[in-house]
């Protein structure tokens, strides 16, 4: 059994020439246009409806017919789908149109239509069609031809055919879309657009890009992406967010990309929703640069003159924590997270502060993890926080090989680990880290 789902009605309110659905979801089965009309004049030639799909004007259509009471044949290679139509002779009389586009979403098959058309005391008419594309069917043009055009008070009705149980989704976009049955998910991993079919309340996560480290040796490690979220936890301790009352319109989705050295990560947006993008790292190394940067969530402070940490953003995230300064143990500070702030170093890295927990996405998952902060000479390297944030290093010198500090994990808007050295048995090797870029998440009920 299937069901029958409206998703777009034209009423003629004076004669036109040409019909146009376009953006059609792509979440049902097969597609059903039922349709009323009638020309209003008899134009140059044949009155008639020229069908295409997705503006192309190829000779990529073929048909077959037979009409009532015993005409029949074939066209090949034509540029549009040709269908008859009724006369003008009787104004009070419309034709009884059904338009079947089966399984028009796939992108490996040629796609086959039915149309049947029926016009009481006059004819009745099949015609099979086929569209040689593997394309999926996201607009149909159906225009009046010779010169010809539909009349006032006709109607085209577009429907989406789905199977009796299975969800529809209210909206497109997304990297990732999915139904639990109880909600719908939209993941976005790049940057995008969000478009409701109909009026909506969403829940929603909106994670900035994490910030980077900084430059020097043992710089501190990178504050995690703002972030903002409707279920379970928001970050910097604040209030739950409010869900969004959306309309049937596009919503731009920018994703953060993550902070590279001294820079700070970048925004994600949703709607009405501003994440800020995690601070980066103050320099190590008794380096005398920038300070750590406020971010979503601050950047850690260094092993230099600029030791402290960066604060982070009401709402969004914390502060990063400090570090020791130019002196033994030559430590940095962890960044700030969404859940908690960075540690200050000690006798080892500063930790980089927890994420928040959520399930938005049907599962618990931690986002906006800060950036661990570095160490010198062998000692223990500060750890990611949960949710994405990069190790800090542990530097290359007097004959220790040190590991190497990571970035923040990618669409999780993790910081960087504080560190610049890489694996190798000299000092001059290089590694600066970055952070992890963010995501946006959109939840909405069956």
């Amino acid at each position: 059994m299937s069901t029958y789902t409206p998703i777009a009605t034209q009423v003629l309110s004076s004669a036109t020439a040409t019909i146009t659905f376009a953006g059609i979801p792509q979440n049902y089965t097969d597609l059903v246009l039922v349709a009323s009309r009638r020309f209003s004049n008899t134009g140059t030639g044949n009155q008639n409806s020229l069908i295409t799909f997705n503006g192309d004007s190829g000779s990529n259509y073929s048909q077959t017919y037979m009409a009532n009471p015993t005409s029949s044949g074939q066209l090949t290679n034509q540029t549009t789908l040709y269908t008859s139509g009724p006369g003008n002779e009787d104004s009070a009389r419309y034709s009884a149109d059904v338009w079947n586009f089966f399984n028009y979403s796939n992108t490996t098959t040629f796609k086959t239509s039915i149309f049947n058309m029926q016009f009481a005391n006059q004819m009745n008419q099949t015609w099979v069609n086929l569209w040689r594309s593997t394309s999926a069917i996201t607009s149909i043009n159906i225009t009046a031809g010779g010169g010809a055009l539909y009349a006032a008070g006709s109607t085209f009705n577009l429907y989406g055919i789905a199977s009796t149980g299975i969800a529809t989704s209210k909206a497109t976009g997304g990297d990732f879309v999915y139904s639990d049955g109880t909600y719908w998910y939209h993941q976005f991993t790049s940057s995008g657009v969000f478009t409701p079919l109909q009026a909506l309340t969403v829940d929603y996560l909106v994670v900035a890009g994490g910030g980077g480290s900084g430059t020097g040796s043992v710089p501190g490690g990178g504050g995690a992406g703002g972030l903002r979220c409707t279920v379970g936890a928001t970050g910097g301790g604040g209030s739950l967010e409010s869900p969004l009352s959306l309309t049937a319109q596009n919503y731009t989705v920018t994703i953060g990309a993550g902070g590279t050295q001294q820079q700070n990560g970048t925004n994600s947006v949703f709607a009405t929703i501003t994440s800020l993008g995690g601070g980066n790292g103050a320099p190590g190394g008794c380096n005398s640069g920038n300070a750590a940067f406020v971010g979503g969530s601050g950047g850690g402070g260094g092993s230099s003159s600029k030791a402290s940490g960066a604060a982070g953003t009401a709402n969004q995230g914390y502060g990063g924590g400090n570090g020791i300064g130019c002196g033994s143990p030559y430590a940095s500070g962890g960044g700030g997270g969404a859940g908690a702030a960075g540690a200050s170093a000690s006798g080892s890295g500063g930790q980089g502060g927890i994420g928040i927990s959520t399930s938005i996405t049907g599962s618990s998952n931690y986002y906006a993890g800060g950036g661990g902060g570095g160490i010198l000479q062998g000692y223990t390297p500060g750890s990611g926080g949960l949710g994405g944030g990069g190790l800090g290093e542990v530097g290359l010198s007097n004959g220790y090989l040190g590991t190497a500090a990571t970035n923040g994990a990618p669409n999780t808007g993790g910081g960087a680990g504080g560190g610049r050295y890489g694996l190798t048995n000299s000092p001059t090797g290089t590694f600066f880290t970055n952070g992890g870029s963010g995501i946006v998440v959109v939840r909405y009920a069956v």
